[in-house]
């Protein structure tokens, strides 16, 4: 009977804590990461898609809050690219669309454009699983930024499959 007991009390508790908490926000919330492996992947294949055609570019990967994850400079590739490259993956991330859709979206003297550390260029493709962003890719080294955008994209096709399966 005395476990009896402190079986019903215990449920009892767990119940009443769980209404209580149920109209309460949340204290943490789980937030979605890329993995440093897939990160590579897409880098990787970033670098390759550019090679195919002939080009060697930089391709930065950064995490959903705009910090380097994975940078590759290729070979040949110019030494301004870095910078470039993150900044488009910066722009690609915040913005969660192509960088080549934000190429004539601003055009006040105050936007976002006019910002340090971004690039509205194309050249950028956001990363998203689930409905969430989740990082951006960025690339810069090729002769007009509608390539720079391709390779991304190739980039982020070749971790795409893994990503909607892991959500």
């Amino acid at each position: 009977m005395k476990y009896m007991v402190m079986l019903v009390s215990a449920l009892v508790s767990l119940f009443s804590s769980a209404a209580w908490s149920a109209d309460d926000p949340p204290v943490t919330i789980a937030i979605q990461r890329l993995s440093l492996d897939m990160a590579v992947k897409a880098a990787q294949a970033t670098v390759e898609a550019c090679r195919e055609k002939g080009m060697n570019i930089t391709v930065a990967v950064v995490d959903r809050g705009g910090r380097d994850q994975v940078v590759l400079r290729d070979t040949l590739a110019m030494p301004l690219t870095v910078d470039v490259a993150r900044q488009k993956a910066y722009a690609a991330m915040n913005f969660n669309v192509p960088t080549s859709q934000l190429e004539n979206r601003f055009t006040a003297p105050f936007s976002p454009g006019k910002v340090e550390g971004i690039v509205l260029s194309a050249g950028a493709v956001p990363i998203e699983a689930g409905g969430t962003i989740i990082g951006g890719i960025g690339v810069s080294g090729a002769p007009s930024g509608k390539t720079d955008e391709e390779c991304a994209s190739a980039g982020l096709a070749a971790i795409s499959t893994d990503l909607e399966m892991s959500i």
